[in-house]
């Protein structure tokens, strides 16, 4: 019998984060060595725990999650989260036009499979979370890349998005705050993408998950609020902001004129069908969730573990020739800049390859996340503070004699 093959729509679909330098990882483990894993932005593995809120709403409820529930998700659920985006801004909203699903990439993916076509554009930040990409890929579709600007704080660059315009071109992505930058755009870059969708007709999609984890006194300010008169599909969830990423719980909710949407949500409501339901353990803890928000703060608050984890990582890279960076306003990731003639890096993999087998040290590089040089890489900043301390040191002591041949 011949080898089946793969769909060529599998050709560019790619998850460095747990690619071939994880699984190398993983077999060091296996092998007894300790490995010290920012890869993966998982509160758990580093002794975050739930809040007691969800805890308790989750062994209070649990009988009513052993059936189908809604297709879109349980009334109580999708109520809490339309009162939540209600308040950051988003007009005429229902609990009609929210979707609960397994985590936001399934909603990425139910969303991406209505609204576009095989050869398609959709434009998508560059870096950004590799699930975009991945999903165009999976779609038929093909993923334009506009290119975020590190010497401005890691906004988009507003002209370079009107340069990757075509006739073929259906939405543009804004995830804000961004994985990986942990950049926080302001209301002037959002409102000037927002100006150029309205232009071309654009569908908005924005992914929202760290809207809860901002720090140093700033705010979030969700794009669907600053465009009322577009269609915008906001995607969230709870897994990082209250600790729960296993729980795989995200949602999408809809909005703009009643018009335009209306056959979208028609088709996702399709898809809601074929599933069935999103898991009901994960709905179940939603409401007391988005009404706690004090568990969150304490994390991002001076003296709390996200905020106090960025600080020491910040102060300790400080300290190593040949790194910078833009400190991050939002989320646990930090994307510094290795100087490139320095340490003649011609490919970030083997960087990072070359440092988990010398400090046993596993990060994700740049191109992981659709950077286009071999000079930028990502750490999860999630352990506590003298453990990044400790890693950044040991990360120091690696570059001061690394040079790539």
């Amino acid at each position: 019998m011949n080898s089946i093959l793969s769909s060529d729509r599998m050709k560019n679909v790619h998850s460095d984060i747990r690619g071939p330098i994880f699984e190398k990882a993983m077999e060091m483990v296996s092998a007894g060595i300790d490995v010290l894993r920012l890869n993966t932005g998982n509160p758990a593995t580093f002794g975050f725990t739930m809040p007691d809120s969800v805890r308790t709403a989750l062994i209070n409820n649990v009988d009513k999650a052993v059936g189908y529930c809604d297709l879109k998700g349980m009334p109580d659920a999708r109520t809490a989260i339309c009162d939540y985006h209600v308040g950051k801004g988003l007009l005429n909203l229902t609990m009609d036009d929210i979707f609960i699903g397994n985590g936001v990439s399934e909603v990425v993916n139910m969303a991406m499979t209505t609204f576009l076509n095989p050869g398609d554009e959709i434009l998508i930040p560059s870096p950004s979370y590799s699930l975009w990409t991945n999903m165009a890929y999976i779609v038929g579709a093909t993923p334009v890349l506009y290119r975020c600007d590190e010497a401005c704080e890691w906004y988009p660059d507003v002209a370079d998005i009107r340069k990757k315009i075509t006739q073929r071109t259906r939405a543009i992505v804004i995830i804000n705050p961004n994985n990986p930058t942990g950049a926080l755009y302001s209301q002037e870059v959002m409102a000037q993408i927002i100006q150029i969708a309205r232009e071309h007709k654009l569908l908005i999609c924005s992914d929202e998950i760290y809207d809860r984890l901002v720090m140093d006194g700033l705010e979030h300010v969700s794009t669907a609020a600053l465009a009322p008169d577009m269609p915008v599909l906001t995607f969230n969830g709870l897994s990082k902001s209250h600790i729960v990423c296993g729980f795989r719980c995200g949602w999408l909710a809809i909005s703009g004129p009643r018009q335009q949407i209306g056959s979208l949500i028609a088709s996702i409501t399709k898809l809601a069908a074929m599933r069935l339901c999103g898991n009901a353990l994960t709905q179940l803890v939603i409401p007391a969730a988005l009404e706690d928000e004090e568990s969150t703060k304490a994390l991002i608050a001076p003296g709390g573990r996200i905020y106090e984890q960025r600080e020491a990582t910040i102060k300790a890279l400080d300290q190593i020739e040949g790194i910078s960076y833009v400190k991050n306003s939002a989320a646990f990731y930090l994307f510094p800049k290795l100087d490139a003639k320095k340490f003649n890096i011609t490919d970030d993999k083997k960087f990072v390859m070359d440092l988990l087998e010398s400090k046993h040290l596993l990060l994700v590089a740049g191109s992981g996340f659709d950077w286009p040089e071999p000079d930028h890489f990502r750490i999860v900043m999630l352990p506590e503070p003298k453990v990044l301390t400790k890693a950044m040191q040991d990360m120091g002591d690696f570059l001061s004699t690394y040079r790539q041949e």
